[in-house]
């Protein structure tokens, strides 16, 4: 893809979400550079002009001209567009659906609640024990329903590692990072458990987490 302009991806090193968009990139092959926002000017412009709701990533792709924030969207957008050879996405039924629905699902579920559990655990003013209590259940709840659908299976659709495994990666070595005893957790979730590794040992996904860890993020 040599004739391609690099695309824009707009993040900060402590968030998770641009790094599943960075994973993407780096497995199919697509040229981009980052711009790193400061977290404290994310919700004033220039930043909002390009994403209203003050939040990374976003990208800027030069070579159709468009703008997209929401990383969902942007993961989409990259497979549809980019791999034509169908690396890590589908064009067949119903894999080309059920991959959609892992994706939903992690931007749904696991961002949402990890992200609650984090805040309520480390970054309210309070200590609201009920809500740690819930957002904790809820992000088990998200690992044993995946360690279900993974039974049998080394990758949720299809039989082969897809953008709909790799966007769940980000946000587990997040918990892990900061609440250590999550990783001792999600061995009890032997499939899960498993498909985390094999997927961390992919070696556009193990590069990107060096380069992330590197960087002081979780």
């Amino acid at each position: 893809m040599s004739e391609l302009k690099p695309i824009v991806l707009y993040q900060h090193a402590q968030g998770p979400n641009p790094w599943k968009v960075v994973m993407i990139l780096e497995e199919l092959g697509v040229p981009y550079e980052e711009i790193f926002q400061d977290p404290s000017t994310i919700k004033q412009e220039p930043y909002i002009s390009l994403n209203p709701n003050g939040r990374v990533p976003t990208i800027q792709d030069p070579n159709t001209g468009i703008t997209l924030w929401e990383s969902g969207a942007i993961i989409e957008y990259l497979v549809d567009t980019y791999d034509k050879e169908k690396k890590i996405s589908f064009d067949t039924f119903p894999e080309k659906y059920h991959a959609k629905q892992f994706l939903i699902f992690q931007v749904s579920g696991q961002g949402p609640y990890y992200g609650q559990l984090a805040f309520f655990k480390f970054f309210h003013p309070e200590k609201v024990e009920s809500a740690i209590q819930r957002y904790e259940e809820q992000t088990l709840r998200v690992m044993s329903v995946l360690d279900k659908c993974l039974e049998g299976k080394e990758y949720l659709v299809g039989g082969k590692c897809t953008y709909a495994d790799i966007s769940f990666i980000t946000w587990e070595t997040v918990a892990q990072a900061i609440i250590p005893e999550f990783g001792e957790k999600t061995k009890q979730y032997t499939n899960y458990h498993a498909w985390l590794q094999r997927l961390m040992a992919r070696p556009a996904i193990a590069k990107t987490l060096e380069r992330k860890a590197t960087m002081g993020a979780h």
